[in-house]
């Protein structure tokens, strides 16, 4: 039975209630982060951490813990569930006051949840195939909002589609993936999106361009348009559970000759060893 984190006490997983007033259910009021667990090891848990933490200030909502506290208990919890390969999920809301009133409440203590569940990270990819899709999604695309609608709606196309990922596109531009940044290559140069308001500020991106810098392989965080996609020699996704996908074919048309590319495999293989460096430290 999975045991989770609920308010101060550890419970298995069916015992955990929140409120029909929790301000999470009726306004998605609140923030959440995952973190990656390889074999016991948290991966890069800080700045996992310091990203909830930015979200809860961007939302004004005071973090319950120190990063700290919040390390302690995400290891507790690993523990708890054998050590294994792990994803830590987080979700503070700004709790379950008396009635329901858009403006903020005084004197009510956040709702936080924490549970784990397990992940086969990918050992392989042979490419996969992607969608593009109108990027409506609100102006603060950099809080980690439990507010996921336009996320869901644009996964749930590229599903239908039989897709993996909806690669979302604003005023020609294209901004990253509904659950995923995105990276192209153009001219041999390794591109992505540069951090804004409009894109979730992703810790394997930033992981993957720390690896890439420490190697001296060139790449440009820049904007990049619709356009660029479609003409890119490749394209990728990254995120904490698919870590770096290959997308070989996007709106049913082939990405460069159709294969994974060989920009592909380098980073992946950097990304790896990375993994296996730091959860060996």
């Amino acid at each position: 039975m999975s045991t989770v984190y609920f308010n101060g006490e550890f419970m298995p997983l069916e015992s955990a209630r929140v409120s029909v007033l929790d301000r999470g259910f009726v306004f998605g009021d609140g923030v959440y982060e995952v973190i990656p667990v390889y074999a016991g090891c948290l991966f890069h848990a800080q700045e996992h951490l310091q990203r909830l933490a930015n979200s809860l200030a961007l939302i004004r909502l005071p973090n319950p813990m120190t990063l700290e506290e919040w390390e302690a208990l995400c290891k507790d919890l690993v523990v708890r569930h054998s050590k294994g390969n792990q994803i830590i999920y987080i979700q503070v809301t700004r709790g379950a006051p008396e009635k329901r009133e858009h403006v903020f409440p005084k004197d009510t203590a956040p709702t936080v949840f924490v549970m784990t569940s397990p992940l086969t990270p990918p050992t392989s990819y042979t490419g996969e195939t992607a969608i593009t899709h109108p990027d409506i999604r609100w102006q603060h695309c950099d809080i980690k909002s439990i507010n996921l609608l336009a996320n869901v709606l644009a996964r749930q196309a590229a599903a239908e589609a039989g897709a993996a990922e909806a690669l979302l596109i604003r005023e020609g531009h294209l901004m990253e993936g509904s659950s995923s940044n995105v990276f192209i290559v153009e001219n041999d140069m390794i591109k992505t999106p540069p951090k804004s308001n409009l894109i979730l500020p992703g810790i394997t991106r930033d992981v993957l361009l720390g690896v890439l810098a420490a190697a001296n392989i060139p790449f440009q965080e820049t904007e990049l348009t619709e356009a660029q996609l479609r003409t890119a020699q490749e394209v990728w996704i990254a995120s904490s559970t698919r870590e770096l996908m290959p997308i070989t074919k996007i709106d049913g048309i082939e990405v460069g000759d159709g294969r994974v590319g060989k920009h592909w495999q380098g980073a992946w293989e950097l990304y790896q060893a990375h993994k296996q460096a730091v959860c060996q430290a």
